[in-house]
């Protein structure tokens, strides 16, 4: 039987980014099916923003993200970002593809490549349309798609089922009610996804 991976993730997360790769080539190992989930992180579940943690914490958050980068072989790039529009529409943009049954892994890549290996301004309609149009999307109509109340009801849905199985931080995979969250816990899911006892 295929087994399915709740995928919960979002394009502001570094941490995703660094470990698309490698969760999409363990997914395809395990022919596993991917169902995304776009979501914020959760606070009233215990996630807590970079921005909000103390400085030492940031610093090696910020220096932990930089040698697991290093270890993806995936380039960051963190100048020039402070002038950066919301990128919550390039994020609609994957939820829509998902929904119209489009590429949409292709497209949060092509995005979170975008965004943190050039620090491009994904927020900005003209750098969605062009980045949609190379992953080989019709970026007219999946614009007017990501705004309209499939989208936000896909959204309102993510969110509240990330709320109920206990999903904090991002990324996070959860795999018959078994919760991983973080890039580095990916060889703990391919041990699950083989049926491998992770707990005696």
């Amino acid at each position: 039987m295929t087994q399915k991976i709740d995928y919960f993730f979002g394009l502001g997360s570094p941490w995703a980014y660094v470990g698309l790769d490698a969760f999409t080539a363990l997914a395809t190992a395990h022919m596993a099916d991917i169902v995304p989930h776009v979501i914020p992180v959760i606070e009233e579940n215990g996630g807590i923003y970079s921005r909000n943690r103390p400085p030492l914490r940031r610093a090696y958050w910020f220096t932990d993200l930089k040698r697991w980068a290093n270890r993806r072989g995936v380039t960051l790039e963190f100048t020039g970002r402070d002038a950066l529009s919301d990128i919550a529409p390039a994020g609609d943009l994957v939820v829509a593809a998902w929904l119209r049954g489009d590429d949409w892994l292709s497209l949060a890549r092509a995005f979170h490549q975008a965004f943190w290996g050039r620090a491009e301004d994904i927020g900005a309609a003209n750098v969605r349309a062009r980045i949609t149009t190379e992953a080989g999307l019709d970026s007219v109509s999946l614009e007017a798609f990501a705004k309209g109340p499939e989208v936000a009801a896909r959204k309102a849905e993510s969110l509240e089922i990330a709320r109920k199985a206990g999903v904090f931080g991002l990324p996070s995979y959860i795999v018959n009610g078994e919760l991983f969250w973080g890039q580095d816990s990916l060889p703990f899911l391919d041990s699950h996804l083989k049926g491998e006892k992770l707990i005696s």
